[in-house]
């Protein structure tokens, strides 16, 4: 069970140590639920460790705060491109974390538009969120299968649409049930509750905007794809769309970013930014597929504590669909 930051040099969690209570004193400052990231130095066998707490919590964390009536569990499961096919709900009703809402990021998308997953206008959003009874002044702990493919998208969502208290669960569905804790069946029927929410509209990016960016470099355009889509050796597994990326963009796949349901520690998504050529002190527009794994990238970067990260939310999806933009292949 990861009952707090992971140490990756040692291939254990952090309360495993002989600094159990500093480890796990830690933890729990950082999830506070503030904004910002929390970096700590942690001495392991006369060993320094930097480890990221901001933005996670731990499922021994979660137990622990079971009965308080402050957290409120949502279960954004997704199922990736080519497996459509899958019935999330029907997943979700098979077994979920005691009290979790389903947060159905496809449902919650604009259906106006013929691209996948595109945010909604912030008023549909919010009646839905009252409507599934997900209340904004809580502390809102989000969790996906455990690969970290779909929570930071929900976390990405709930942020900007004001709500100031939102985590994931380290590891998810995956390392809840590794550590055989208990699940629930079934919907879970919440009273309508209060969300108004408070949309920014400049963390989303149009297709001017990107095109902007690339061509003047007024900022950086980091894609979240896997290399080999990138750089257009394989095809897209949406049809339509060519293979390459926008001019100018950086390749930093999201998986690279993630172990066991996580991110890596900060020195790591550091060296990997870095070796990419990413500059977390200029602007940052974050790219994908469709907008999901984007915001792996971004949370990500937060975590870094760099400060100008949008997202196009288009992605790929758009703009690898059109016949008059530019496309680079490596």
């Amino acid at each position: 069970m990861t009952t707090g930051p992971r140490c990756k040099k040692h291939g254990k969690t952090a309360n495993q140590h002989k600094n159990n209570e500093v480890a796990r004193g830690v933890s729990e400052v950082g999830l506070s639920g503030h904004e910002k990231t929390l970096t700590i130095q942690v001495t392991v066998d006369d060993t320094e460790t930097t480890m990221s707490t901001s933005f996670f919590v731990a499922a021994d964390w979660l137990i622990e705060h079971s009965d308080d009536p402050e957290i409120q569990l949502i279960d954004a499961r997704m199922a990736p491109v080519g497996q459509e096919h899958r019935d999330m709900r029907a997943e979700y009703r098979a077994g979920h974390l005691p009290g979790a809402v389903f947060f159905d990021i496809e449902a919650l998308s604009d259906h106006t538009t013929p691209l996948p997953h595109m945010l909604t206008r912030p008023e549909a959003f919010a009646v839905a969120m009252r409507e599934l009874g997900i209340n904004q002044d809580k502390h809102l702990v989000v969790y996906d299968e455990g690969n970290l493919f779909s929570a930071p998208r929900a976390w990405w969502m709930l942020r900007n649409h004001g709500v100031e208290n939102v985590s994931i669960l380290a590891g998810g569905l995956a390392g809840w049930q590794r550590d055989a804790l208990p699940l629930q069946k079934g919907d879970v029927p919440l009273p309508e509750s209060d969300f108004n929410a408070n949309f920014d509209p400049h963390v989303v990016k149009k297709l001017t905007d990107v095109l902007l960016a690339s061509h003047e470099g007024t900022a950086q355009i980091v894609d979240a794809r896997p290399a080999p889509r990138f750089n257009g050796e394989v095809d897209e597994p949406r049809a339509g769309l060519k293979r390459g990326h926008i001019p100018g963009a950086l390749n930093v796949p999201w998986v690279d970013l993630v172990v066991e349901g996580e991110l890596k520690t900060t020195d790591e998504l550091a060296a990997i930014f870095r070796r990419q050529g990413v500059d977390l002190h200029k602007p940052i527009i974050a790219s994908c597929g469709s907008g999901v794994t984007a915001s792996v990238v971004i949370l990500a970067l937060e975590t870094l504590g760099a400060s100008n990260v949008t997202l196009y939310d288009g992605s790929w999806s758009e703009w690898g669909a059109r016949d008059d933009l530019p496309i680079e292949t490596a």
